[in-house]
């Protein structure tokens, strides 16, 4: 409660800072200027938001740089990592594979969001090599042919 408290009184006074309310932040007659550029933090990290438009106001380009895209190698490595430490042989269930999903998840707890897959499941294929690199066996998720 107490760090709620320290939130909102906090949020209260950087809402009140003249340099957010300045007409060099805000665009208060919403008449477009050609592009737009905009950054948020999200659960997953920040969002940056880019934006063009024509002289008519249509929007022409939109680039949205999502925290994924950022965390794209730390990601790669926890996957490479979680499947090293799980799977131990050429025999892989459901459940390892489970278990190497939830490295990213604490990343980005729903990919199939980020990167606007459907049907919401997470394909995963999960590569099997032996210590000199050889791939070994090749084991697909939510694919024809799926475990």
């Amino acid at each position: 409660m107490i760090e709620a408290l320290q939130a909102a009184e906090h949020m209260k006074r950087i809402a009140n800072d003249p340099l957010l309310t300045s007409k060099d932040i805000r665009n208060m007659d919403l008449k477009l200027k050609r592009f737009g550029i905009g950054c948020v933090e999200a659960a997953r990290g920040t969002l940056i938001h880019h934006y063009e438009t024509d002289d008519d106001d249509i929007t022409t380009k939109v680039n949205l740089i999502i925290a994924t895209q950022h965390n794209a190698a730390p990601i790669c490595l926890s996957v490479k990592k979680a499947a090293m430490g799980f799977i131990k042989g050429p025999e892989v269930t459901e459940g390892l594979l489970n278990m190497v999903e939830m490295a990213f998840r604490a990343y980005d707890p729903c990919l199939a969001c980020a990167t606007h897959s459907l049907p919401g499941r997470m394909p995963l294929i999960v590569n099997i090599r032996d210590k000199d690199g050889n791939l070994i066996r090749s084991v697909q998720r939510d694919h024809e042919l799926g475990l």
